[in-house]
């Protein structure tokens, strides 16, 4: 299939020499096509190295950013190290040559309202982050840094394994995950796609192992000198490596500490060896927006990217063989999934997409095949009682190659038909292959895509970066880089070879059965129940899944290949909720108001409106907060609101699947309070989807076999949260003891099974017989037009009002003086990973000061603690400490949050003894770091909304919590200027530090059932060679380190393995009687030298272990009601 798209990156443009400012490079000579409504400026530029930057100047910003791009991905590991390229995205923020610091650019950008990330894909590696606008030339100099002159400091090499390592634990209960490997595990021999891509801590050291195993690492002084690409030595300066402010007692005091000894400093020249070899600056994208102009823009990257080698490689290295060959085509591939779930998925492959990106064929198909309206699959197979959800679309998988899919989510019953399922899929093609497509289906995806790229509204800056540099490697003109990915072209009916509908009936007749790879995904025993015991089961080497791989029968190919017979599929109609009126008054204000007013007000409603008066797009949000008294009586009730809602949802899913193509979305659903309706999209229609969403909420008829079929997802829904990440449990379960009216999954579990059609029927009358509704319309929409909106939902529901204040959430507040610990296993007993909650109350959210300490506090703990507690600890992967609203917003505290393979009660020594260090260092705070982090939060709390969904969420939550304080950020901004150091220094002392009589603490401990190998300390090891050698025997220090210490505290096995073949290799010189005694002499050695990870429960002093939490959250005071902390004064004659 060749793809009639013109793929040059620049036949229709030039490239015109700089020579002035610091460094030369080349401009792309024709304007970067934009949309009408896009007020940035852009300019594609090219260094002299190759690298590609797009420029993109923003007056208005008040946040910058920048993205850079590699085409270089895990895809293009060495075979016999899976996870490099990942390893390099780790390791490359640990310092550089020019700013050796190892947290120097994480520090730099929290200081200024700035964040950072980074992934590591199939075919490319993206670097960004995000800064306030003046930090840019700084933020950029550290970022350009790490692509010229990284350290790759030996001394990270082990921490840095561990976070790869703690990254992988983290995904291997993830079903995501566990099928993504066993998809590209199944791959043709040989194929790059089979990589093991996340990597593991096994997956980067083999090699070295096995090489040091032959003997072939050896190096006795322990050290290792690597060049740096400009051929310096890469060495670890002193400075880069800061102590752990409270080291733990697993914490190594050997030189050798944190390189990993020969294996990790292997694993390292491999990596320094790769980097140099791909890292090349033709194969970088990169993207900068700023407020500078695009002449300052282009002399800061021409300056700072320049250093960058070009080592020659091809820039866009393809990979255009598939990983589908004929033995993985005509295959089912059953895979036995961790959560409760039955999918189907039907992979056809594809060529790479991008060079198709004029008409974009795939999406057409797409458009079929996923269509949820009348005559589709969806609608068919769901009328069936067979699916919940459908899903259709190509995916670009590798720089060279893509996939079309076709995903099912099945009830237990299609389930148990999922060969009728597939077969009727086919059936579906069948019918698309066998039909005439008018000119008008492309039309109107083409009038939707430039509708879509005219009104689109701006971005967080970062998110716009990345998007960019992505997409800069598409093979497209460089002026079209911004406007080819997302519009799509009318067909040409006048040319029938590259018009358009040839390529998509390529496409389309790859859709084959043959050509296909079916995967079924369910729990074990749900495939016992419907095939049987005898399915031979193999394992995926790395997550461990089980799979089985069959061919598909003669018998069942031919019948997929039989036409169409089914009269109940049919192709879709015109799309009547394509907007036709998208005009926008725009009235120039000086500023944007602030907030929303209160326009309308009745005794069942109050209406808050705001007129957009800064994006200037056809757009408008609508929030309707429906509150009853009703759901959250019970746990029963509750369970009965999401079930209403959800069944409103299921039926209305063939009306608004149209709207929701063309722009304009709604959502209906429960909540403790009651129920929620939004609306999002263009504004034109928006009334219509309004109407006959409220109608379908008022007139719901409960009917059997779709209660069945919400209930069973509900259900699952429930039974899978237990098997989810241990964080959110911990995190969960926090808020469920300091919230006062709340119903943990298991209650609303066990509610589930006994709901009835009669019994839904009436709770929906009674939820819906006496309600208060709040709402919020901003956007293109006058005030009238809204109270009309609030009219009409007066109208439709036809009910009778109750005051605003019946209906309110309250938080639960710990007593001053209180250390509170809940203790609860996670439920997946395969999961190796703990959760520790950590949450200090700091106080009342109505009172400023108090609020605006917290926040502050907050901001100064949240980088230090991962610097510590992740980089510098290795406690796990996810690490986090950020301030906390309690429900219903009127309290607030600190949590710190950690997940790891330690226990609880040890992360939640860490995490104290983290917490008595940050005393010193606020003690020892300069003047002007404090200052740096009060301006950071000031210029976090003044930014600009980007787009009016940030608008409407800066409101909503004023509203829906009653206070009222639309100017909060503006006011807290300014009161920072009087909050100083010693009383964000008492703050600590008083609520946070752990030697505060007054502090109120909570903490939940969720504990992993997965029984960890017993280990032994560095010290430990250091104190027995010691002993060992005093017993007459020759040690080699180097050597049991090398084996041992390598990485900190080893696995206790491993210790007494490789003591007793070193003991028994000297038995001819010394007694084996000696050797015995010195092994007696182990378990006193473990006592006093105890390891951090030796798997046993570290004694908390000091603290209340709650037994029971129901009768924990009965014994504390709920927070004081909400109230309006602001008289808007905006009625103050009529109501309507």
């Amino acid at each position: 299939m060749v793809a009639s798209s013109n793929t040059a990156e620049s036949t229709t443009g030039t490239w015109q020499r700089v020579s002035s400012g610091p460094a030369h490079y080349e401009v792309y000579s024709k304007p970067v096509e934009k949309s009408p409504q896009d007020d940035r400026e852009y300019r594609v530029i090219r260094l002299d190295n190759g690298l590609q930057a797009m420029l993109v100047h923003d007056a208005k910003a008040d946040k910058a950013a920048a993205s850079l791009d590699v085409a270089v991905g895990h895809l293009y590991d060495p075979d016999d190290m899976p996870g490099l390229a990942h390893f390099c995205e780790h390791l490359l923020f640990m310092g550089t040559e020019q700013y050796p610091k190892e947290n120097e650019y994480s520090e730099y950008l929290a200081k200024n309202n700035g964040s950072s990330n980074a992934y590591t894909g199939t075919s490319n590696t993206n670097y960004y982050f995000n800064v306030v606008t003046a930090a840019l030339p700084g933020a950029l100099s550290r970022f350009a840094a790490f692509f010229h002159c990284p350290l790759f400091a030996p001394s990270c090499t082990v921490r840095e394994l561990n976070a790869v390592d703690s990254e992988h634990k983290k995904n291997h209960q993830s079903d995501m995950w566990r099928i993504f490997q066993v998809n590209k595990h199944l791959s043709k021999p040989g194929h790059p796609w089979r990589k093991f891509g996340s990597g593991n801590k096994e997956s980067l050291s083999k090699v070295g192992r096995e090489l040091k195993e032959k003997g072939l690492l050896q190096n006795g002084n322990g050290t290792t000198a690597m060049k740096s690409a400009d051929g310096g030595l890469a060495v670890t300066p002193n400075d880069s490596r800061a102590a752990s402010p409270a080291p733990s007692v697993s914490s190594a005091n050997s030189e050798l500490e944190g390189d990993g000894g020969v294996v990790g400093r292997e694993t390292r020249r491999r990596l320094v060896e790769w980097w140099s070899r791909e890292y090349c600056a033709g194969r970088m994208r990169l993207c900068v927006v700023g407020k500078e102009s695009l002449d300052e823009l282009a002399d800061m990257v021409a300056s700072l990217f320049s250093p960058i080698p070009n080592r020659g490689k091809e820039p866009l290295h393809m990979i255009t063989d598939h990983p589908f060959g004929p033995n993985e085509m005509g295959t089912l591939v059953s895979v036995q999934t961790i959560m409760s779930f039955h999918a189907l998925e039907i992979s056809f492959p594809l060529p790479y997409l991008p060079p198709f990106w004029r008409h974009k064929p795939a999406g057409f198909l797409a458009h079929f095949l996923g269509h949820e309206g009348p005559g589709s699959l969806h609608s068919y197979m769901k009328q069936k009682g067979w699916i919940t959800a459908l899903s259709a679309g190509p995916q670009n998988l590798a720089r060279g190659f893509a996939m079309f899919k076709v995903t099912l989510y099945m009830t237990p019953q299609g389930f148990e038909q999922y060969e009728t399922l597939i077969h009727t899929v086919f059936k579906y093609i069948s019918m698309l292959r066998a039909s005439n497509f008018p000119a008008w289906y492309q039309r109107e995806r083409s009038l939707i895509s430039a509708t879509r790229f005219r009104f689109a509204e701006k971005r967080r800056p970062d998110d716009y970066a990345v998007w960019v540099s992505e997409h800069m490697s598409w093979p497209v003109p460089r002026e079209l880089i911004l406007s080819a990915p997302q519009l799509v072209q009318e067909w040409d009916e006048n040319d029938p070879v590259n018009g358009g509908e040839r390529e998509m009936r390529e496409i389309l007749d790859t859709l084959t059965i043959e050509r296909s790879r079916t995967v079924l995904m369910a729990k074990a025993e749900e495939y016992e129940r419907v095939r049987g015991k005898n399915l031979a089961w193999e394992k995926e080497p790395w997550y461990g899944t089980s799979y089985h791989v069959e061919r598909l029968s003669d018998d069942f190919v031919k019948k997929a290949n039989e036409p169409n017979d089914l009269k109940e599929l049919f192709l879709p109609g015109p799309n009547e909720f394509i907007p036709t009126n998208l005009d926008v008054e725009k009235r120039e204000v000086e500023k944007p108001a602030k907030r929303p007013f209160l326009v309308r007000e009745t005794p069942l409603s109050s209406l808050w409106h705001k007129k957009d008066d800064q994006f200037w797009v056809p757009k408008a949000q609508v929030i309707m907060d429906i509150r009853s008294p009703v759901p959250n009586t019970s746990a029963r009730t509750f369970v009965m609101t999401r079930l209403f809602a959800d069944l409103v949802t299921d039926s209305l899913t063939e009306f608004a699947y149209d709207a929701d193509l063309a722009g304009l979305s709604y959502y209906f659903g429960g909540h403790s309070l009651g129920l929620y309706v939004t609306l999002n999209g263009y504004n034109d229609k928006l009334h219509v989807l309004a109407k006959h969403v409220l109608e379908r909420v008022r007139n719901l008829k409960v009917t059997p076999d779709r209660l069945e079929v919400m209930k069973d997802q509900a259900k699952r829904e429930y039974e899978n949260f237990f098997l989810g990440q241990p964080y959110r449990l911990s995190d969960y379960y926090t808020r469920y003891m300091l919230t006062e009216r709340e119903w943990t999954m298991s209650e609303l579990l066990e509610e589930v099974p006994t709901v009835t059609p009669e019994e839904l029927q009436t709770h929906i009358a009674a939820v819906l017989a006496k309600v208060h509704i709040q709402m919020l319309v901003v956007g293109n929409m006058y005030k009238d037009e809204a109270a009309r909106l609030a009219q009409m939902a007066e109208d439709i529901l036809q009910t009778s009002s109750i005051p605003a204040s019946e209906v309110i959430e309250r938080s639960l507040v710990l007593p001053s003086g209180s250390n509170y610990i809940w203790t609860t296993p996670v439920p997946n007993k395969d999961e190796p990973n703990s959760s520790l909650s950590y949450y200090i109350h700091i106080g009342k959210t109505t009172e400023p000061r108090v609020r605006a300490s917290a926040a502050l506090l907050a901001h100064i703990l949240s980088e230090p603690a991962f610097n510590v507690l992740r980089t510098r600890e290795q406690l796990g992967y996810i690490v986090s400490a950020s301030q906390w609203n309690l429900t219903g917003g009127g309290e607030t505290g600190i949590r710190v949050v950690v997940q790891s393979e330690r226990q609880p009660a040890y992360l939640e020594q860490r995490v104290e003894a983290f917490l008595c260090e940050m005393d010193e260092k606020l003690q020892t705070m300069s003047a002007e770091e404090f200052q740096e982090h009060r301006v950071a939060l000031q210029k976090r709390w003044r930014e600009a909304p980007k787009n009016l969904g940030e608008e409407v969420n800066r409101y909503w939550g004023h509203i829906e919590q009653g206070y009222l304080d639309f100017h909060r950020r503006d006011n807290d901004a300014d009161l920072l200027e009087s909050i100083t150091k010693d009383d964000i220094l008492a703050l600590f002392r008083s609520h946070a530090g752990p030697s505060s009589t007054s502090r109120a603490k909570l903490s939940v401990h969720v504990k992993s059932q997965k029984p960890r190998p017993a280990k032994i300390s560095v010290a430990a090891m250091e104190a027995f060679a010691k002993k060992v050698a005093e017993r007459g025997y020759t040690v080699d220090e180097q050597a049991w380190k090398d084996n041992l210490a390598a990485e900190g505290d080893a696995p206790l096995e491993k210790f007494a393995n490789y003591w007793r073949d070193t003991l028994l290799a000297q038995a001819s010189t010394v007694s084996p009687q000696v050797a015995q005694e010195l092994t007696k002499e182990v378990p006193a050695l473990l006592e006093q030298y105890p390891a951090g990870d030796d798997g046993k429960d570290a004694v908390i002093e000091g603290a209340t272990f709650v037994q029971e939490p129901k009768a924990f959250r009965a014994s504390l005071g709920p927070s004081e009601r909400p109230r309006a902390l602001v008289d808007w004064n905006d009625l103050p004659t009529s109501k309507f």
